[in-house]
């Protein structure tokens, strides 16, 4: 999970429908491909909340539009741009495990178009999400209510899994940057420059906040 920014203009196909009057069902197929244009823009291909990519079939993505705030107790919000976000069909965690996770406040759930992930989150070399240390109350008591609402964290889950397969690839170099710069320190620049090179190489695949969190933690 990390910070995404929002297109400013919803789909046009939004403005046609309104809560009360139409329902999300009708909808129809191309304009859903509208909507998923705009999604792709924020999300560039991945699950708003796991960071894994979504996998594709011709045109149509195998993952839904979802919306933040539950249609069934935020109907208002059907057709606003601000509350839909692509998410994985994963029925063991993001959007349709939240959607199963019964009544709880939204205010709780960390919404990454409006607040950054990483201010709450350290995800760790074996896979799992460590809540940041120093978070008042609140904020903590928030960023564990978001790990259970999405089940990004489950102790012995495919997520963390997929995470740690990932970030393996990346310790190595992680590992050499660090004793590059303990052995050379006068460098700092060169290896920091390294390392934002090592940061932007990263930034456009699946779990890149794992990938990122490991190479400027061992670095």
């Amino acid at each position: 999970m990390h910070k995404l920014t929002r297109p400013d203009e919803a789909p046009d196909c939004l403005s046609r429908y309104r809560h009360g009057r139409n329902q999300w069902d009708e909808v129809s197929s191309a304009e859903k491909s509208e909507i998923w244009e705009k999604l792709d823009k924020m999300q560039q291909g991945r699950c708003a909340y796991c960071e894994n990519a979504l996998s594709r079939s011709g045109e149509h993505y195998d993952a839904h539009i979802e919306h933040f705030r539950q249609r069934g107790r935020y109907p208002q919000g059907i057709f606003e741009w601000t509350n839909l976000f692509g998410s994985c069909n994963r029925k063991d965690s993001c959007g349709k495990h939240k959607d199963e996770s019964g009544v709880y406040p939204h205010e709780d759930l960390i919404k990454p178009d409006v607040e950054d992930p990483e201010h709450f989150f350290l995800f760790v070399v074996d896979g799992s999400i460590a809540i940041r240390q120093g978070l008042s109350a609140v904020e903590q008591h928030r960023a564990s209510e978001t790990l259970w609402i999405l089940n990004l964290d489950a102790e012995h889950g495919a997520l963390r899994q997929m995470r740690s397969s990932v970030v393996k690839g990346y310790i190595e170099t992680a590992e050499y940057l660090a004793a590059m710069y303990a052995a050379f320190p006068e460098d700092e620049d060169e290896w920091l420059e390294l390392l934002q090179q090592e940061l932007a190489a990263v930034e456009h695949l699946p779990f890149v906040t794992a990938i990122k969190h490991i190479l400027k933690s061992e670095s």
